[in-house]
């Protein structure tokens, strides 16, 4: 993937065929609290209990104490529902993560919390597994921050379950994954908490009329991403009052159709979209001028009022912590 998006996601584990990412969510509102049930005895918190997951289904003989994520991506929905992660495997350090690899949006969570980097760059250490004797190990079912090639190893082990981030919000992923670590009460807290944000931040924004765009902008001559009404970006930007936009199906340029993003030619952004508003995925100050001064959107509504406005580095993924930092931006922006 060449586009700049592309190479943010996969740098990030957010090749958006996994996420945030994160991203994919078609079937259910970003903001919606539904989920099927994925464990028996979880709404009477009686143990042991069994966790149906993406390998099978575990048997837990007690609430789990000591829990490892090797996926750096579920490792956020765990601490929102305040799960006792021992330690989290860690991406490589970027521009969107602290000095060890860990997501900046929940990063002074995990240090507070007394997280454990399990291994850097993504890279399996049974050893470091085994140093922090964990009582469950969740594993990302795909994704560059998937260990599920180790799945057998670990399960023969330690207790483990598989978990497919790729196919369901964040509220639903806490719902899984509150049932399976016994913080079923707290994944029902942490998307109250969340509903309320977005709630009371609707009444702060005044948004501009007419229809908005989510673009991840890549630069001239290079793929951009225009977000389908089904992205996690999208329904929440509607949650806080915009009326969202898509691509028509026609101008996709990949086979590779995604249920987040439609990526357009350069020359066919202004035909894909051409909004009184665009959000920028991941962008800041620096992106906003850049789009600006594109003389291929130069004739875009959004252009001419100059009612561009950057999403913050970030938004690639919505989960409970980077949902809020989205939102605050939008209200830094468009708060009444």
């Amino acid at each position: 993937m060449t586009s700049r998006l592309s190479r943010v996601l996969a740098a990030l584990l957010l090749t958006l065929t996994t996420f945030l990412s994160a991203c994919s969510s078609d079937s259910k509102d970003a903001t919606s609290s539904d989920g099927a049930s994925n464990s028996s005895g979880a709404e009477s918190g009686t143990w042991p209990r069994k966790i149906k997951h993406e390998k099978g289904e575990l048997t837990l003989k007690s609430k789990p104490k000591r829990i490892v994520s090797t996926s750096v991506t579920l490792t956020g929905t765990l601490l929102a529902i305040d799960a006792p992660v021992k330690a989290s495997a860690a991406t490589t350090p970027s521009n969107i993560t602290d000095d060890k690899g860990f997501f900046s949006q929940w990063s002074s969570i995990a240090k507070k919390k007394g997280v454990d980097v399990l291994y850097p760059n993504l890279k399996f250490d049974k050893e470091a597994l085994i140093a922090a004797n964990p009582d469950l190990v969740v594993i990302a079912s795909s994704g560059a921050d998937s260990a599920i090639d180790h799945y057998k190893e670990i399960a023969a082990q330690y207790p483990t379950i598989v978990v497919d981030y790729s196919k369901q919000t964040w509220q639903e992923l806490s719902k899984q994954l509150g049932e399976a670590t016994g913080q079923e009460a707290n994944a029902k807290k942490a998307t109250a908490d969340f509903d309320k944000y977005v709630a009371d931040a609707a009444k702060k924004i005044k948004a501009p009329e007419g229809n908005a765009a989510v673009v991840s902008y890549n630069g001239p001559g290079k793929e951009q991403g225009v977000a389908k009404k089904s992205g996690p970006q999208s329904r929440l930007l509607e949650k806080l009052g915009f009326r969202i936009v898509e691509a028509p199906a026609d101008l996709e340029a990949r086979k590779d159709k995604r249920g987040d993003f439609s990526f357009v030619t350069h020359e066919n952004l202004t035909k894909a979209v051409n909004p009184q508003t665009v959000f920028l995925l991941t962008g800041d100050q620096k992106t906003e001028s850049s789009f600006l001064a594109d003389p291929v959107v130069a004739n875009m509504p959004a252009v001419k009022s100059k009612q561009v406005y950057g999403l913050g580095p970030t938004s690639f993924r919505i989960d409970y912590y980077s949902g809020k930092q989205m939102i605050d931006a939008v209200v830094k922006r468009l708060g009444g």
